[in-house]
């Protein structure tokens, strides 16, 4: 997976130091995510003196986040300029989806990384020209660990599960859900076919998480979706987190 998190633990640099390997990890996890945090704030003071209001989307592969992204788009941009950043392992899918969508995209390819960082945010936003008082939205990688670790310099972290990924999810995810500003329980319209508790959803959600915002959306019959626009929108204008 990738070498830049610690998720890749088969080579640790050469210090020249007597230490265990878990302490040069350690060390260098930590130099790495400060460093990260130093770009996550520059972000985010160009952000603020743009009044653009950044999105980081994160979920598990196929909750349905880019699916909840193009009819977020669809109806946020009649309001409000919006433009997204795509992250991928491989290929421009995504970013041609959004497009067709009706919104600006740009894609980043990790290769083997599996979470974006705030430095590949801040090269993505050189090579766009953003709107002033708009809306961004970063599409993370898919995965529910490494991106938890990493701020971007967003306003708001937005998790997707989906009810076919089980009931226990946040448990078993935590840290994710911790750092989550919102949650969006996708694909309920196959809750009558299926084993969960949406209900138990909501109650391990609040357990990690106490008062996080949360949406029961479908992306393909649309429930849900005008409120969690709705909500963007006041979020964005307003620049509350």
């Amino acid at each position: 997976m990738c070498e830049n998190c610690g998720c890749a633990s088969s080579s640790m640099p050469d210090t020249g130091a007597e230490d265990t390997g878990k302490e040069i990890k350690l060390r260098v996890e930590q130099d790495m995510l400060q460093r990260n945090n130093n770009a996550a704030m520059d972000n985010r003071l160009y952000f603020a003196d743009r009044n653009i209001y950044a999105v980081n989307l994160v979920s598990s592969p196929g909750s349905g986040k880019t699916a909840i992204l193009e009819a977020t788009v669809k109806t946020l941009t009649s309001l409000l300029p919006v433009f997204v950043i795509e992250g991928d392992l491989q290929t421009d899918n995504d970013a041609r989806r959004i497009k067709a969508a009706g919104a600006g995209a740009l894609q980043i390819n990790t290769g083997n990384g599996c979470h974006l960082d705030a430095f590949m945010i801040s090269d993505a936003i050189s090579k766009t020209e953003l709107s002033d008082n708009s809306i961004l939205f970063i599409e993370n990688v898919g995965n529910l660990v490494c991106p938890a670790m990493f701020d971007l310099g967003e306003q708001m972290r937005a998790v997707v599960i989906s009810v076919t990924e089980g009931d226990d999810k946040p448990l078993k995810y935590p840290y994710m859900f911790e750092r989550a500003d919102v949650c969006l329980i996708n694909k309920t319209d196959l809750l009558p076919y299926i084993d969960c508790d949406i209900e138990l959803v909501r109650e391990n959600l609040n357990k990690v998480s106490p008062g996080i915002t949360i949406f029961e959306v479908s992306a393909v019959s649309g429930k849900g979706l005008l409120e969690w626009c709705g909500f963007l929108y006041g979020q964005a204008v307003s620049g509350k987190r």
